[in-house]
């Protein structure tokens, strides 16, 4: 018995050291995911130090308040905000603490503190802000200032203003932390959220068109799901352009800035069109696979330019250079798709062929081409000039 064990355990080392090896690939790689996330929002982090103590500095000591509690609440929420709205933010916090303390020092007043006065506090502010017709940031913080009057506040027998001017300061210091102190560079924040989302759909393209060429039906079919759950990386990119542009337009050592990202904020309008064409791109793929439709050679190379088109792009709005090969490219996709047309496509082919064409225009435009030009380039290059 002795012996059988031997071997067993002889075979059982390999896989336990395998099983290790995968751990310590695995521990490394969420190790660098979660320092890559903390240095990306070191930022944040000093921002919001910088803002709370400043905030409760400025009503302790200048303004003279002995509890401001609500100063760094406020600036450390403002900070917290979607980056790109809080200008919208600030005012929703305003106007949210104004309603919890008015509610929670009223009924303070009227029926005194107590558990069941909290329980009365906090829907009567949710009421009220909900009824304003604002966002969810008014509704908490008219419920959280409701609960830090009822609870944690000093309990007076008439209406404490002190706690108002609390919040503004630290609504106003957050912003003067952002906007002048430590504003983020706008260019970062939308490279960031960018490069995802022109990944995603580069790479889908072009494993559409590889699919396609080889008849591989259950790639095709993953590529089609994979940009149709998209819609997250395109989200946060736009965002992020609404985000550098306040960042710009507010912050004068950001203002230069605003030329490459107004390169930006047209290249996500593009995109999100680029993205929906492809969409229904890839899924006429999977049909043509499914019914068997005649590919001609042309027609996955087509694919494969556009996101080859989708790649540059990217490349050429991170360098800040005018998008020349992503015209080209793009173009390249437009031409590969009218030889296909002319080769003979199946109705499922047909529809491919129309979406290659669409988001070639999409891509075009994105590259900084005006309007009538791009269809005056993609109809040159589809091969049916002067016809459209």
């Amino acid at each position: 018995m002795a012996a059988a064990e031997k071997p067993t355990r002889a075979a059982a080392a390999p896989r336990l050291a395998g099983l290790l090896t995968v751990v310590r690939v695995r521990g490394s790689m969420e190790y660098h995911a979660r320092s890559q996330r903390v240095r990306a929002n070191l930022v944040l982090a000093l921002q919001a130090g910088l803002a709370a103590a400043l905030s409760w500095f400025i009503s302790l000591r200048v303004i003279g308040h002995p509890m401001p509690i609500f100063a760094p609440i406020s600036a450390v929420v403002i900070l917290s905000a979607s980056i790109g709205q809080r200008l919208k933010r600030t005012a929703e916090l305003v106007v949210g603490v104004a309603i919890g303390i008015a509610i929670g020092d009223a009924i303070i007043i009227a029926i005194g503190t107590g558990t069941w006065q909290l329980a009365l506090i906090v829907p009567l502010a949710v009421i009220a802000a909900v009824f304003l017709g604002s966002g969810g940031a008014l509704v908490t913080q008219a419920a959280s200032s409701g609960v830090l009057v009822a609870t944690v506040t000093p309990t007076t027998n008439s209406f404490y203003p002190d706690r108002f001017i609390d919040a503004l300061v630290g609504g106003l210091v957050g912003l003067v932390v952002l906007i002048l102190l430590l504003p983020l560079n706008p260019l970062t924040i939308v490279r960031r959220a960018a490069d995802p989302a022109l990944d995603v759909l580069a790479d889908m393209l072009v494993c559409s068109g590889d699919a396609l060429a080889n008849s591989d039906r259950r790639r095709a079919q993953s590529a089609s799901r994979r940009l149709h759950d998209a819609e997250k990386e395109l989200s946060e990119f736009r965002d992020a352009v609404h985000a550098g542009h306040e960042t710009a337009v507010l912050a004068p050592v950001r203002w230069r800035a605003r030329g490459p990202l107004a390169q930006y904020a047209e290249g996500a309008e593009y995109l999100t069109r680029a993205l929906r064409n492809s969409r229904v791109l890839t899924r006429r793929v999977v049909s043509m696979l499914v019914e068997e439709e005649p590919v001609p050679s042309a027609l996955p190379l087509a694919i494969r330019h556009l996101g080859e088109a989708v790649r540059a792009l990217r490349h050429e709005l991170d360098a800040g250079v005018e998008p020349v090969r992503t015209r080209r490219r793009a173009l390249d996709a437009a031409e590969c798709a009218g030889q296909a047309y002319e080769a003979g496509v199946g109705f499922n082919g047909s529809v491919v062929v129309a979406q290659i064409r669409a988001t070639t225009s999409d891509l075009v435009r994105a590259s900084g081409s005006e309007p009538d030009e791009v269809e005056q380039l993609v109809s040159e290059a589809f091969g049916h000039r002067g016809n459209g």
